[in-house]
């Protein structure tokens, strides 16, 4: 998800260092579907049994997505939490591919071909299997699976292929339905800058809207050099593609801030929404609108210690071909590209940013560093919904999370179909994304502590009808 690699914030610690999580390793097949392959990758885990006080008692599955797996991952979060309160083991795996969980040449395209949802699900089932044997675990050892964001999808999807190995998953800001042109998740930054709820206003998003024009067409008029040290760019951007590197960077700063409000990002949309409406004496009345965009980018590269915007759409191609880089952008690209999709394009009128922010922009980069051609994409997109079910799953024992200002919201379930699981949908109001996997603090909004009581309801609901059918 590039910037969308899911942030949470950890809370103070409670634990001893006694607590602190045990590392493993186990070397999983690189093909689970072809017996002929033996070939191996290490896989890194944590496992936290400082709760776990009966051999019966529950395990805590908390799947790692597309990113490094950290150990506060099972010291941290609603999930440790709940699992302190029922006695539960925590168990950790990391995904394949990401983090240390990679052969050295693992990023060689050839490679990649190993690297999929479907394999990241036989790793889970086969660490089940690992743990299980490790712990002297049986049937009466109920499992119960947590994610957020694509590791979120992948609690469910889990749930719904593995349904004798995990008894109830939760599912926060799970985008479960592939989509190729993510066009709403704008629509739904749009919308999220003029709610008023979280800070944001009609005229906050009629401002972003005309500074974004006033800036393409800055650049399209020759004012390249200007452009660039107004906005503190590396390199000054006068080829098309450096440009729309540039618009795609200013956007990042406004849809980072919608997706994660304040938690984890320079910005909260309060906080940007002040900056861009403020019509300060301090700014002559010429493009003052483009002024503020100016000091916001300033502020944002203090805040996160970006020296300056790299706007050069070259050497991203050349970052993303590197295959012996520590970052898990090449690695999620392909995904996107064999998957997925998720394309954030700005095609429609209700974007607020930059036209020229397309999915032919965007896709290029599959047969470029892949050479999976675009025209392929729809095909795979649509084997991942008939794979999967879509945002359309027939699973029981699923909980989908969601805050309703998070747009990965458009991609997952937030409707309750009586016909198949009662009230498996929650919807938080004024929440961003992945914010109920946080412990509870008390300065949250109510609609989030009371999310965080209905979890807790259905797992533990869960454990007691699990428990009851173990008795039988």
């Amino acid at each position: 998800m590039k910037d969308h690699v899911h942030k949470i914030h950890q809370a103070r610690i409670k634990q001893t260092s006694t607590a602190i999580p045990k590392k493993g390793t186990l070397h999983q097949p690189l093909n689970h579907f072809d017996k002929k392959n033996d070939k191996t990758f290490p896989q890194k885990f944590f496992v936290n049994d400082v709760y776990w006080q009966s051999s019966d008692g529950p395990v805590f599955l908390y799947i790692g997505g597309e990113g490094p797996l950290s150990k506060f991952s099972l010291m941290f979060g609603h999930h440790v939490d709940m699992a302190e309160r029922h006695g539960a083991l925590l168990v950790s795996l990391e995904h394949r591919f990401y983090g240390q969980s990679i052969n050295p040449d693992g990023l060689e395209t050839e490679k990649l071909r190993d690297l999929s949802s479907q394999q990241a699900l036989a790793d889970l089932a086969s660490f089940h299997h690992y743990i299980s044997r490790r712990f002297g675990l049986s049937q009466r050892n109920t499992w119960i699976s947590f994610g957020g964001s694509y590791a979120g999808a992948l609690s469910a999807w889990l749930r719904g292929k593995f349904p004798h190995l995990i008894y109830g998953a939760v599912a926060s800001s799970a985008p479960v339905q592939a989509q190729l042109d993510f066009s709403s998740y704008n629509r739904v930054v749009a919308y999220s800058l003029m709610n008023e709820a979280v800070g944001g206003s009609k005229k906050c998003l009629a401002e972003v809207k005309g500074v974004f024009a006033a800036v393409e067409a800055a650049l399209l008029m020759g004012n390249e050099t200007e452009v660039g040290k107004d906005f503190g760019c590396c390199e000054t951007p006068l080829k098309p593609e450096d440009k729309m590197e540039l618009l795609q960077s200013l956007a990042d700063i406004f849809m980072g801030t919608v997706q994660y409000n304040e938690e984890g990002v320079a910005f909260s949309i309060a906080e940007l929404c002040d900056i861009m409406t403020n019509k300060s004496e301090a700014f002559g009345q010429k493009e003052e609108a483009y002024d503020r965009l100016v000091k916001l980018a300033a502020m944002y590269r203090v805040r996160e210690n970006v020296p300056c915007l790299d706007v050069s759409h070259e050497k991203l191609v050349l970052e993303l071909t590197n295959t012996k880089a520590v970052s898990s952008y090449r690695q999620w690209l392909y995904q996107t590209c064999t998957e997925f999709g998720f394309y954030q394009t700005c095609e429609d009128t209700f974007c607020p940013f930059s036209r020229m922010v397309t999915l032919q922009s965007q896709t290029e980069l599959c047969s470029r560093l892949f050479d999976i051609p675009q025209d392929s994409l729809p095909f795979r997109i649509d084997f991942t919904n008939q794979y999967y079910g879509g945002n359309r799953p027939q699973t029981q024992r699923v909980l989908y999370v969601n805050g309703n200002i998070d747009p990965w919201t458009e991609l997952s379930v937030v409707w309750n179909d009586t016909s198949v699981d009662d009230e498996r949908a929650i919807l938080i109001d004024g929440t961003a994304h992945c914010m109920d996997m946080n412990s509870d603090k008390s300065m949250d909004k109510p609609a989030l502590h009371q999310a965080r009581k209905e979890i807790e309801r259905r797992v533990a609901m869960w454990l007691k009808s699990a428990a009851s059918q173990h008795m039988v």
